[in-house]
């Protein structure tokens, strides 16, 4: 499969680009009465809240996943009062200990189900955020038949068709999009496939106004989709770059040196004493540019009462007090955990 070409005179389904972008514009007039006209706001399961309302917020978990694969997932393989059952604990346990915001990443054809987080927010009073997009990680085995055969201007109709009229047949709205791309080595490409849904990402996020989480192998396929992002004239502050724990400062510096997002997303999986060191070495120059999480949960489709499931304390049971005794500012811990995820999701209407 050849990359396509991002000329303004690319044609699919018999229009030009620059007709795709003038109707995208007009097809994305979106629902925000809940919101002041021009203010940000952050599109909930439950409906639109005002940005400033969000939070301590998770940037990235998940409540449920189903790694079966896109071609095999299906809504008969769980319950939702199962995971409901299952989860809602583990989320109360957050929300007591102040957490007000939760973006939940499980993209379509992994076990996104709006279902199951309406109920969990209305259980519990999160905040809780889900997605549109396809997730090209993981050997593309969740990338379903259609976006090998579609264009990238086609795959964002879909996703766009998702944020004005919701998902499925739920009516939830998603507040962001979510992707992924495979590793790649040092400067090399991304996979046509990886790179078509980027571009489909950056397309759809400047017909939505909605921020785009990507997941990362790795630094070089980071850099690569943050560039192809951009070359398709995406905002890189919509872009945020998932897993950037596993990436080199000078690959994250220079994600944050671009204007997109870094994101520590993996805080209980490492020792505490390197998420410390990693904010210290960012936020001198890119404390506005960080995003922290656990990637945690998550109720396993398949297995007996969804297996073994981690929880989402780590952040303010051990990593923030961490950070303060290593002199981390109240100041800076605010800005981490409450107003960079407000920034970083919040949509402009």
């Amino acid at each position: 499969m050849t990359t396509e070409t991002n000329s303004a005179t690319h044609r699919t389904s018999g229009r030009t680009r620059r007709q795709f972008l003038a109707e995208i514009g007009c097809l994305a007039s979106v629902p925000v009465a809940a919101a002041a006209a021009g203010t940000p706001f952050i599109q909930t399961v439950r409906g639109p809240v005002p940005a400033s309302d969000l939070g301590m917020t998770l940037a990235h978990e998940h409540v449920m996943c189903d790694f079966i694969g896109a071609a095999e997932t299906r809504r008969s393989r769980w319950e939702v009062e199962a995971v409901v059952r299952r989860m809602q604990p583990v989320l109360a346990a957050a929300r007591e200990r102040g957490v007000r915001g939760f973006v939940d990443c499980t993209p379509a054809h992994i076990g996104r189900d709006p279902r199951v987080l309406q109920q969990l927010a209305k259980a519990t009073g999160l905040h809780i955020v889900t997605n549109t997009g396809y997730y090209g990680g993981a050997g593309d085995l969740f990338v379903p038949d259609p976006a090998y055969t579609e264009s990238a201007e086609q795959l964002a109709d879909r996703w766009i068709r998702e944020w004005k009229d919701g998902i499925e047949e739920t009516g939830v709205k998603p507040g962001f999009i979510k992707t992924g791309v495979d590793e790649i080595a040092e400067g090399a490409a991304l996979s046509a496939i990886d790179e078509k849904l980027v571009r489909a990402s950056a397309l759809a996020s400047k017909g939505t106004g909605l921020a785009v989480v990507c997941h990362t192998g790795g630094g070089p396929a980071a850099l690569a989709a943050v560039k192809t992002f951009i070359r398709e004239l995406g905002d890189p502050d919509r872009f945020i770059v998932a897993h950037s724990d596993g990436h080199s400062l000078p690959v994250n510096r220079e994600v944050a040196s671009r204007g997109a997002w870094v994101s520590f997303d993996a805080l209980s999986r490492r020792p505490t004493e390197e998420h410390v060191a990693l904010v210290q070495a960012m936020a001198p120059d890119h404390a506005g540019r960080l995003l922290l999480s656990h990637d945690n949960g998550w109720y396993w489709v398949g297995q007996e009462n969804g297996g073994e499931v981690r929880d989402f304390n780590h952040l303010t049971d051990v990593f923030l007090p961490a950070l303060r005794a290593a002199g981390g500012s109240e100041t800076l811990i605010r800005q981490l955990t409450v107003e960079n995820p407000a920034r970083a999701f919040g949509i402009r209407a």
